[in-house]
This record gives C-alpha cells, sequence and structure tokens, in this order.
C-alpha cells in the first residue's frame, strides 16, 4: 500500500517515484484527499509562519509559489486547456481538439491570469491560523472534487483520463473517500468546512454538467480544472463566511 500511496503523491506532487504508473493511480485514486492533506500541512504552515514576518499580500504571493512548485503546476495547465475547449465554437470534436492542441490560446491565458488573482486576493485576506486553516481546507477539497468527478462523469475519449473513470465507478470507494474527506473539514473546520464540502461539491456537479453538454464527457484537463477550481471557491468561500 505504501508504494501506491508513493505513487499517488508523485502523480499529484513534484515528488518523484520509481513505481509510478496511471493504472495505479487511477485504481487508488480514491485516497487523492490524503495527498490534499499533505500539502495543505505543508503549504498552510508555510503560510502560517510566513505571516507573523511579512506583509500579508507578500504572504500570499509566496503561498502561491509554494503551491506551484509543490504541485508542478500540472492542474492548473488543465484549467487553460479546459477554458480554450470551452470557449472554441463549434461540435465537440472541435473544443476537444482545442484542448488537446499544445498552444495555450487567449481564453487560456486570461483564465490563468484571473485564477491567479483570484488566488493571490483569496489568501492574503488570511492570516495566522486562519490562513493555515483555509489552505488546508482548501486542499482537501479540491482533491476530492476530482474524485467525484470521475466517479460520476464519463470519458469524453480514450485517454489518460479513461482509467480514473473506469477505476471510480464504486461506491465503496466513492463512500470511503467522501469519509477521509469530511473528517478533517468538519474537525477543523466546522460549519465552515460542511459549506467548503457543500460549495465543492455543487461545482463539480456543475463542471460535469458543463463538460458532458461541450466535450461528450470528461478529460483528464477537465479533472485538473476541477482540482483549481475548486482550490479557489473554497478559499473564496472561507475569507467570506
Amino acid at each position: 500500500m505504501l508504494k501506491e500511496i508513493g505513487s499517488i503523491f508523485s502523480f499529484l506532487t513534484i515528488i518523484p517515484t520509481s513505481n509510478a504508473n496511471l493504472e495505479t493511480v487511477a485504481k487508488y485514486m480514491y485516497l487523492f484527499p490524503i495527498v490534499g492533506i499533505v500539502i495543505g500541512l505543508l503549504v498552510g504552515s508555510i503560510g502560517f509562519g510566513l505571516s507573523f514576518f511579512l506583509d500579508p499580500l507578500i504572504v500570499s504571493l509566496l503561498v502561491v509559489a509554494s503551491l506551484t512548485l509543490v504541485t508542478g503546476i500540472h492542474h492548473t495547465d488543465g484549467l487553460a486547456d479546459f477554458a480554450d475547449g470551452l470557449m472554441t465554437k463549434g461540435t465537440k470534436e472541435k473544443k476537444l481538439a482545442a484542448m488537446k492542441d499544445l498552444a495555450t490560446g487567449s481564453a487560456g491565458i486570461v483564465t490563468i491570469v484571473l485564477y491567479l488573482v483570484g488566488l493571490i486576493i483569496a489568501i492574503s485576506l488570511s492570516s495566522g491560523f486562519q490562513l493555515f486553516l483555509a489552505i488546508f481546507l482548501s486542499e482537501i477539497a479540491a482533491k476530492f472534487s476530482m474524485v467525484l468527478m470521475a466517479s460520476l462523469g464519463k470519458s469524453a475519449s480514450v485517454g489518460s483520463n479513461s482509467p480514473f473513470v473506469e477505476l471510480m465507478k464504486n461506491r465503496k470507494k466513492l463512500a470511503f473517500t467522501t469519509i477521509i474527506t469530511l473528517i478533517p473539514l468538519i474537525v477543523f473546520g466546522g460549519a465552515t468546512g460542511l459549506i467548503i464540502f457543500a460549495i465543492s461539491t455543487t461545482l463539480t456537479l456543475f463542471l460535469v454538467t458543463i463538460s458532458t453538454r461541450s466535450f461528450g464527457g470528461i478529460t483528464g484537463d477537465v479533472l485538473g480544472s476541477t482540482n483549481e477550481l475548486t482550490r479557489l471557491s473554497s478559499l473564496l468561500a472561507f475569507v467570506s463566511i
């Protein structure tokens, strides 16, 4: 099991491992929230410590940079491709082709800029333990959203997303993921944690609907986008409550 967990960490972060493969990661996708807990603890602790010495905006910028370094921008790239696909006019095939295009379009660039600005603003509105909590809870919710999407959606085309979608059609796995997500959200976040869970679930359902209508299903880019958008919406919800 430790090797499998190592594969998941390698997939979602820049941590290298010699035994990572897509099939193993997809099989144990239901453990994604555990990686969210670790990332949240690490980056949240960095933000917590820096908030006692630096200006909130500088702390926020460094926290976003830390997230970028830890996760390797894998899912952020997916968000840009997702935006390009959505903004492309035409058939589902044409939209899918736009997502697979290696060149990032104007829609993708604007989306990434707005996303990063949103992260910096949201994070800058908290400090100390509240900042730690905001990052911690949002990372757990972000990883849960990908698992939920894979369990509910269908694959738009044969690709890297296919194993995740196929292997997550298991109610026991989804139930386990929900439990390991709710426990830290409720224990550390209380009512706020439940609100974040509700928002992340609602957003995931919305994205599944939009993706199915636009692309005929979900793709790896859509899964990555869900992670990013859930992180941002969770942070915004936290600082707004």
